[in-house]
């Protein structure tokens, strides 16, 4: 099972997914505004690629923004690729 912690500050915060309590990913944002958040880089340990783990913090991601009235500029590359195959997880991007 994959367990994402949110870290958040006032500039920049992260999303970091554990498996079985071990650091397996960490998705890194930085605040633009109060209203948006940019995704700017996703890494998931070697170890863990196609477990789902990118996907599970992106998840959180746009969890966390739903909840809270925010907007997701996703510059990652992982983040807009998963942006532009998912249009459910669209109502959350800057237009």
């Amino acid at each position: 099972m994959i367990e994402v912690k949110q870290n958040n500050d006032e500039k920049h915060g992260s999303f970091e997914a554990f498996i079985d309590g071990i650091s397996a990913g960490k998705m890194t944002y930085t605040w633009a505004g109060e209203e948006r958040f940019i995704i700017d880089h996703t890494e998931v340990k070697e170890e863990n690629n196609g477990k789902g783990v990118g996907k599970e913090m992106l998840l959180a991601a746009v969890g966390f923004a739903r909840k809270n009235g925010k907007k997701i500029i996703p510059l990652c590359p992982f983040a807009k690729a998963s942006f532009q195959k998912s249009e459910e997880l669209q109502d959350v991007l800057v237009n």
